[in-house]
């Protein structure tokens, strides 16, 4: 019989910058319990079973897994998601595009909103809890993702928000949205990035677009002004060395008050531009 003090000292094994959260994390998974647990009852014994699950989880760690898929879920913004690993893992980093969109209009505008690429729903699944009388869509190409967005949504009971199999527009042809938001695959495919950390564990299809990463964008861009209301935004996430190419992008497209966004590493993270009127 082992002690969670003892168990936990096995984090030294995992090659990862928060090996303590991470063993926290996974022990506190398999004891279904919260991690100031561990901290209150260092000296609790595990059984076998727990113990063996607990080394299982630990050596999958060290090979690389993410910690989100070693879980099975990943906090984003308020909520706590479902994830797969057919889907992208919810990141930080794109709770700047939520923020974004909840500053575009006043808390009481009805807008009809869309998330290309939904994943596991992250954005739609933020914006439709800040804003319950905006009417939010989120769409992807993969039928599993789709699945799980909409369990996360049965888990949340939001009603504002429904999601739908389409490859970016195909299956929305006829429909116009105040606002359009996408965290798209932008990585080249030739970035030795992709080799490295959580990375290699994840789609490459929720990841990767062409040579300069930037397929999906350019796509996205070009089509988005026939599904936008005058005066509409596309909202998008990119690479940190991106924001120049994607501002030329959407001025070429017409749209007008291009700008973005930068995270909090300073790093333009965002941009964004709306239709004329």
């Amino acid at each position: 019989m082992m002690r969670i003090d003892q168990l936990l000292a096995h984090a030294t094994q995992i090659d990862s910058p928060t090996a303590q959260l991470d063993a926290e994390l996974l022990l506190a998974h398999v004891l279904d319990k919260p991690r100031s647990y561990l901290l209150a009852w260092p000296e609790k014994t595990l059984s076998e079973a727990q113990a063996a699950a607990f080394m299982a989880l630990l050596e999958r760690r060290q090979r690389g897994e993410p910690v989100a898929y070693l879980l099975g879920q990943q906090g984003f913004w308020t909520l706590d998601l479902q994830v797969a690993e057919h889907t992208l893992i919810p990141r930080a980093d794109t709770e700047l595009l939520v923020e974004a969109a909840l500053q575009l209009a006043d808390a009481s505008s009805p807008l009809r909103v869309l998330d290309l690429g939904t994943g596991t729903g992250a954005i739609a699944l933020a914006l439709a809890s800040e804003r319950p009388q905006w009417a939010v869509t989120g769409v992807d190409r993969i039928e599993s993702a789709v699945a799980l967005a909409q369990s996360n949504q049965q888990q949340l009971q939001l009603s504002n928000v429904q999601f739908l199999s389409s490859h970016w527009f195909s299956a929305l042809i006829g429909q116009r949205y105040d606002l359009i938001l996408s965290n798209p695959p932008y990585i080249a495919d030739t970035d030795p990035h992709l080799q490295q950390g959580d990375l290699r564990f994840e789609p490459l299809s929720a990841l990767v677009s062409g040579a300069d990463g930037l397929d999906d964008l350019r796509l996205i861009i070009a089509q988005a002004p026939a599904y936008l209301s005058a005066k509409g935004w596309l909202m998008l996430e990119h690479g940190f060395d991106q924001a120049s190419a994607v501002r030329a992008l959407l001025q070429q497209a017409g749209f007008i008050e291009v700008n973005s966004q930068r995270d909090l590493g300073g790093h333009e993270r965002i941009s964004f531009g709306c239709l004329p009127s």
